[in-house]
């Protein structure tokens, strides 16, 4: 993990790309901008009753990549950041910044490592308000367009999910 001084980079890719989301539990939270990791794919598991669906998690895949966002946190939101993904498993990961140069981010990825299915099945899809939240985060984030595209190609489960502050949105 690339720690500078009492700062460390955080890679999102699911809920924690949109700044209201990420704010909630971490407020010293500043983006720095999209990055890609390549060698992983996005997929869904993991049932969250809070989301109601299937939550995002990174698969390891030679083939993919997954875009995302590199956000500079003080170390004081580190336990808050490994709170909210406490069903995941910490990792370093080398993301590929826009300018080119890649730099070592903390992440998380579920410990289960899907087998990918196109479409996604039924129960491993997420609700109507968490792919919202991903989608506003990635808008926010100017991911690449075609990333944007992929996302919105992602099938809900047809629940709406719970109400948060940008549902209006």
């Amino acid at each position: 993990m690339n720690v500078i001084g009492n700062m460390f980079l955080y890679f999102a890719y699911g809920s924690n790309l949109l700044s209201q989301r990420i704010h909630i539990n971490n407020p010293t939270a500043v983006r720095i901008g999209p990055g890609k990791l390549n060698g992983y794919r996005l997929d869904f598991d993991l049932q969250s009753k809070f989301w109601e669906g299937s939550v995002a998690t990174i698969v390891p895949d030679e083939t993919e990549h997954v875009w995302g966002a590199v956000w500079q946190l003080d170390v004081s939101d580190m336990k808050h950041l490994d709170k909210q993904e406490a069903s995941y498993l910490s990792f370093e990961a080398n993301v590929i910044m826009s300018d080119g140069n890649s730099t070592l981010c903390r992440s998380y990825m579920l410990k289960n490592h899907l087998i990918k299915q196109i479409p996604l099945p039924p129960k491993r899809r997420p609700s109507k308000m968490y792919l919202k939240t991903i989608r506003l985060g990635a808008n926010e984030s100017s991911l690449p367009l075609d990333y944007i595209k992929f996302l919105n190609d992602i099938p809900d489960n047809g629940r709406e999910g719970p109400t948060m502050p940008w549902s209006s949105s």
